[in-house]
């Protein structure tokens, strides 16, 4: 009765356990033959800027590595949602990556009332790195850095105009999270992107705004804006002598623009795994490392885990925002 007890009891375990063993090994065998096909790198914004440059950077890396080709594909439109959306319904087999962004990974779920697709939609891949946002303003604008800008809000409440790419948009988080640690009333005023807001930051028709370096750098150096502080716990390389706002006594405002790699959710973790590797490996290459440094990124790498765990974070304090009615809603 002994005997046959155990073999009943092996016969049920054999049952159940070969599933998940055949599961793991299909997953495996996936992962040995990946790619099998031309990769789909998505990119939910237009060619040209930072997302797409560092992209298409990785993207022939890879492509020269892994004996498939990375095609990038841009997909604008909706903050990013368009392209982020199309990510999150592909097939989960890893032939297609999202370039991961704040506004598409990040803010457009949080702030929609109604979001086509969720964050745990997504499975990280690899965190690439931030670029710290700069705030600019005209040559002519009363205030030179983070400390003289926080003085004249103070005392013109609700006359500093401060531009951004958006509802949403990283540079408007930017402006809530200054807001949120100076306390002071600030207009925001939206833009459909980075170029037309900063065309009327030069012009002098809206006072300040956060964006990147690689957004703004030919106008910086022409002398068309300047630089009042790096909205980031530590000065840019690229702008040494510009100081952080902490520097200038401002605490909790830092803003970055991040990027990174995201897959369908259902993506098996050989697959996935296999792609963090060799991004890191990518990332480690002395020319791709002096190309990051020449955009003002800060690297990052890591583990999907890391990377999971700090647009966790970013989720977090995005939600505080909102909470604190710093930042609204939107349909």
């Amino acid at each position: 009765m002994k005997t046959k007890l155990t073999l009943l009891v092996a016969v049920l375990a054999a049952v159940w356990v070969t599933p998940a063993v055949a599961q793991k090994e299909v997953a495996q065998n996936a992962a040995a033959n990946y790619p099998s096909k031309p990769v789909r790198w998505i990119v939910p914004f237009p060619p040209g800027a930072s997302n797409d440059i560092t992209a298409r950077l990785f993207a022939h890396k890879m492509s020269e590595s892994m004996g498939q080709q990375f095609v990038i594909d841009n997909r604008p439109g909706a903050g990013g949602s368009i392209g982020a959306q199309l990510a999150a319904e592909a097939t989960p087999d890893g032939h297609t990556l999202l370039h991961a962004n704040p506004g598409p990974s990040v803010n457009n779920i949080i702030m929609r009332r109604k979001s086509p697709y969720q964050i745990n939609d997504f499975a990280p891949v690899m965190f690439i790195g931030y670029t710290p946002l700069l705030i600019l303003a005209n040559p002519k604008f009363v205030a030179n850095n983070g400390r003289e800008l926080a003085a004249y809000a103070k005392a013109n409440p609700g006359k500093l105009t401060w531009a951004s790419s958006g509802n949403g948009s990283s540079l408007h988080i930017g402006l809530a999270l200054f807001a949120a640690a100076t306390g002071l009333d600030i207009v925001h005023v939206p833009y459909k992107g980075t170029a037309p807001a900063l065309t009327d930051v030069m012009s002098g028709r809206v006072d300040v705004m956060h964006t990147t370096v690689v957004s703004a750098d030919a106008q910086i150096k022409a002398g068309r804006v300047k630089v009042l502080a790096v909205a980031a716990p530590a000065r840019q390389a690229v702008l040494p002598n510009v100081p952080t706002l902490l520097e200038e006594g401002i605490k909790n405002a830092e803003a970055t623009v991040w990027f990174g790699v995201q897959v369908s959710a259902k993506t098996p973790r050989p697959i996935i795994n296999k792609l963090n590797a060799e991004m890191n490996r990518v990332m480690q290459m002395p020319d791709v490392q002096a190309r990051l440094d020449q955009l003002g990124l800060v690297k990052a790498g890591g583990t999907p885990e890391e990377f999971g765990a700090f647009i966790k974070n970013e989720a977090d304090k995005l939600g505080m925002l909102i909470k604190t009615k710093r930042v609204e809603m939107m349909e």
